[in-house]
Formats: structure tokens, C-alpha cells, sequence
């Protein structure tokens, strides 16, 4: 049944009322979007896991959307070079930024004076993938194990050093729960180039260090270094022959990782949030992505925005009790 003239012009009348008054229309917000091209801003250097991941999604949102997805990668300044120019964008889902779980969790405990917390300035969109870090050493070590690496640091206080790419990351933080967990003291060495890290971990000039597949896997297949554990609570399917940590004499509640997601300015439309976070889902989910991401023993995640922000928490929480522990800053 067809409706009257004045019925027409009385709903017209309401949208306009409506519009007028600022009330988002969701249902057109979520359909129209993107009616232009995305910029993704990142502070990963290009050629890094992460980058190739995102540009892998890019590329499969580009055609999803019918629209351009952009990469900028905006690396240094501890990320906050890519944070400080994807804030100054409109919050309509435009512009978008890739951070993983230490720019959420640790940041704010790094860089105490600066007292930023960035999901108080940025929502949560979309998740992408989590990566577990092995414990790697040299293939000529004596340790074949946790157990060996542990008993060392507890006959050696203060004496073995482990390496990581920098202060405050996963492979730092990680090496200071280890000590907390199995009661031993280690140096830290950090280093600016993780190519120089692993080099010198095959060599034995560094001990140790965490490690993940994709950033270590040329010296592993060069035959220099060897995993002797996997800080997870299950063997990674990649590497089936690596051990647990607890299976390996390691602390049997250390798990080390980080996980990689996509958030927006603070204030971006509800239907535009759950639009890019199924859309985000729906190609992660593609064969093609998910093989890549198995090279990389990367985990697909499917997170809504609410588990994001509930497990950025739960990092926040304990990089707050590792940083505070170790008297570390960035400061």
C-alpha cells in the first residue's frame, strides 16, 4: 500500500528533524562507508611482519571496499611518531592505525610523564593477528633446554645476558617475567637492528634472546640458531617439535606474545566500528591470508572491539608490574 503525499512529506520531515538535531543515521553510515580512500598509518618499518601482514589486508580490503587502502608507515619515536599523526585525523574511520599489544599495554608505563593511554584516544576497530616468541640460542649451545638456561642464571647471578629489539618490548619485558617467574637476575641488551640481534645470537655472542618466526627465521634456516622452547601454553603447530616452556623446565605461566590490531580515532560511528571489524574478519579469513599467516606461525584473531580493549588490559597490567619491577623508562 502506497503512502499519502502528506505522509511522505511528514517522514521527510521527521529525517530532517533528525538530521538537524545530529542524530547518526547508522544504517547509512555502515553502507555507505567507504565512499573514499583509507589510510592506514602504522609505526612498523616496511619489509616487517607486520607491515606485510597489514599490506596483505590492505590489499584484500581495497577490493572489498571498491576503495584505495594506503599504508604509511610512520616508524621511531617509540611509535608515537605514527600515533601523534593518525590522532589529528576525523574520527569517521578514515584514517585508521595499526598498534600491537605493547604500544597498548606498555606505553603508558614506559613513558610515564607523558601520561598518554591510548585507548583513551583512539578506539579499538579490528584485530589481526597474534605472534609467540620461542626462546632462541645459538645451534652450538650447551643449553638444550629451560632447564639448562635456568640452572646457568641461578649458578651465574647477574652474569648471562639475553638481547632484544628494544627497550620495553615484548622480548625485553618477556626476559624480565622470566625472571621473576624462575627467580633468577639477567642482563638486557638491546639492540637497534634485530638482523645484528639474531646474528649475534647465533654466534653466541648474545646467549639469548625471544624470537619470532619471521624475524629470525633466516639465521634458523641458515642452520645458526636453534629454539629450545615456545613461551605458550601449546606447541606451535609451525614448529611441533619445539617444546612448551613448562615442557621445556621453564616457569609453567610464562606466555610471551603480542597481538597486532587496528584502532581509530576516539569517536568513530558505532556502525562504522562494526562494519571494518566484520569486513577486517571477513578477509583475514581468506585461504590466501591465512597461509601467509601460517609462514609466520601468526595467529588469525577475530576479536569484537570489547575483547580488544579487555585484553590490552590484561598487558597493561602486567608490563605496569614488569616495568615497575625492573625500574624501566623511555624517559
Amino acid at each position: 500500500m502506497t503512502s499519502s503525499p502528506a505522509r511522505r512529506r511528514a517522514l521527510l520531515g521527521g529525517v530532517a528533524l533528525l538530521a538537524a538535531a545530529g542524530v547518526p543515521h547508522a544504517f547509512a553510515q555502515a553502507t555507505d562507508f567507504p565512499s573514499k580512500p583509507v589510510v592506514i598509518v602504522t609505526p612498523f618499518a616496511a619489509g616487517s611482519g607486520p607491515d606485510a601482514v597489514l599490506r596483505l589486508v590492505s590489499d584484500k580490503l581495497g577490493k572489498l571496499w571498491n576503495q584505495r587502502v594506503t599504508i604509511e608507515n610512520k616508524p621511531g619515536g617509540g611509535g608515537f611518531i605514527a600515533i601523534d599523526a593518525a590522532r589529528r585525523a576525523a574520527p569517521d574511520g578514515y584514517t585508521l592505525l595499526q598498534l600491537d599489544s605493547e604500544h597498548l599495554g606498555a606505553l603508558p608505563h614506559l613513558y610515564k610523564s607523558r601520561n598518554f593511554v591510548p585507548l583513551q584516544h583512539f578506539d579499538p576497530v579490528a584485530s589481526l593477528f597474534r605472534t609467540p616468541f620461542f626462546v632462541a640460542v645459538s645451534s652450538q649451545s650447551k643449553w638444550t633446554s629451560m632447564k639448562d638456561l635456568i640452572a646457568d642464571a641461578k649458578a651465574q647471578p647477574g652474569q648471562i645476558t639475553y638481547g632484544s629489539w628494544g627497550v620495553g618490548s615484548p622480548g625485553h619485558l618477556g626476559g624480565q617475567q622470566l625472571d621473576a617467574l624462575a627467580g633468577i637476575q639477567e642482563n638486557h641488551a638491546p639492540y637497534r637492528e634485530v638482523s645484528q640481534l639474531y646474528s649475534n645470537v647465533g654466534t653466541g655472542e648474545v646467549p639469548w634472546a625471544f624470537a619470532s618466526i619471521p624475524s629470525s627465521q633466516g639465521i634458523y634456516k641458515a642452520g645458526k640458531l636453534k629454539y629450545i622452547a615456545v613461551a605458550a601454553l601449546k606447541r606451535v603447530p609451525q614448529m611441533p617439535d619445539v617444546p612448551t616452556m613448562a615442557e621445556s623446565g621453564g616457569p609453567a605461566g610464562l606466555e610471551v606474545n603480542s597481538f597486532v590490531s587496528l584502532v581509530a580515532p576516539k569517536g568513530v560511528p558505532a556502525a562504522v566500528k562494526a562494519k571494518i571489524n566484520a569486513d577486517v574478519a571477513k578477509v583475514i579469513a581468506d585461504p590466501e591470508i591465512r597461509a601467509r599467516f601460517d609462514t609466520f606461525a601468526f595467529e588469525p584473531l577475530a576479536w569484537s572491539p570489547e575483547e580488544i580493549e579487555k585484553q590490552a588490559d590484561i598487558k597493561s597490567k602486567t608490563y605496569g608490574e614488569l616495568v615497575r619491577r625492573g625500574n624501566i623508562s623511555l624517559e
